[in-house]
């Protein structure tokens, strides 16, 4: 008979490739009060837990990453940053939820994802599941998504008939960010490989540029707004393409470059660059009613069980996935 107390999960055991990662049982975790028991369904690989295994960061952020995750190895040994699942059990002063909802969660402050079972606070970006979606869908929502409206609408505030370029528009983020900038009324120029252009058209991007033609930049016009998802278009290429008042979010760097200080310092134009959008049972709540509505469609490229995790992080750390990579986990 199995046992009751215990559960699979994916243990980090150091930094390094996706073979460090490997399957265990471990303690089922249990309810705190305020907390709901949550069986995972799905997960995905996103670039958060990539980094995390491989500790791919830049040399000037290192020292602190390692103290706030660890220093050998993950503190929170458990990686998955979002999932969706079937709530199983709540602490006795829960009042949102009860056994038997189906939810969506992002788990990026806490991790542990990547096992049958998670425990998160009530009041925590937890919501119920889009009910015209798979679950694993839904798991490919809470980080990709919500990035992408907190840096379109939040921060840059789009408005309709604005030019915005998307550097990157076959990612996750990316994705999200072709359909939402149109959704809010832009003009939507998307920037991505020649595999992927014709799912890009389908998103809804109004004109595509392959980045592999030799001098593609010389397609670029003049934006409102560039939305750089992967970190590899040059800064001085985006800024020559950028209204003098424009605004540049890079959401695949940490930090600020020196000539990203410059321009924040002696220009108009308006310099973003990390990930640091809010974690809210809010923002997945705006996000479901979209996906509801039908004005936000997910893109999977690949699905793998959980016992392929090595498999599935092998992939992504190609570099080429097309929207999401999800595991399924019960």
């Amino acid at each position: 008979m199995p046992n009751l107390k215990k559960m699979k999960a994916v243990v980090c055991t150091k930094y390094g490739p996706p073979e460090v990662l490997q399957i265990q049982e471990v303690e089922k975790p249990v309810p705190k009060d305020n907390e709901v028991l949550v069986k995972v369904y799905a997960s995905t690989v996103s670039a958060a837990d990539y980094r995390v295994r491989g500790f791919n960061f830049p040399a000037a952020i290192r020292l602190p990453v390692r103290l706030m995750v660890g220093f050998r190895k993950p503190r929170k040994s458990i990686l998955g940053m979002e999932l969706s699942g079937e709530i199983e059990s709540i602490g006795k002063d829960v009042r949102s939820f009860k056994q038997g909802d189906q939810v969506f969660a992002a788990s990026l402050q806490t991790f542990g994802a990547y096992a049958e079972y998670i425990c998160l606070p009530e009041d925590g970006p937890i919501a119920f599941k889009p009910t015209n979606i798979t679950y694993e869908e839904a798991a490919a929502i809470p980080i990709g998504a919500r990035t992408a409206y907190h840096h379109l609408k939040t921060i840059s505030n789009v408005q309709p008939e604005q030019k915005v370029l998307i550097y990157g528009a076959s990612g996750s983020v990316g994705t999200y960010a072709v359909q939402l900038a149109k959704h809010f009324g832009a003009e939507v120029t998307a920037v991505c490989s020649t595999a992927n252009i014709e799912m890009v058209k389908a998103l809804g991007a109004d004109t595509v540029i392959d980045y592999t033609k030799p001098e593609y930049t010389e397609q670029l016009e003049s934006y409102d707004i560039i939305f750089v998802t992967i970190d590899k278009c040059p800064f001085s290429t985006c800024i020559k393409a950028l209204n003098n008042k424009g605004t540049y979010l890079n959401v695949g760097r940490p930090l600020k470059s020196l000539p990203m200080l410059w321009t924040s310092l002696s220009s108009s134009t308006k310099v973003v660059v990390g990930t640091n959008s809010p974690e809210t049972a809010e923002a997945l709540n705006t996000l479901k009613s979209m996906v509801e509505e039908g004005q936000l469609k997910v893109v999977i490229d690949r699905s793998y069980p959980l016992d392929q995790i090595v498999e599935a992080h092998q992939y992504a750390d190609q570099g080429h996935k097309k929207g999401n990579v999800v595991i399924t986990v019960n």
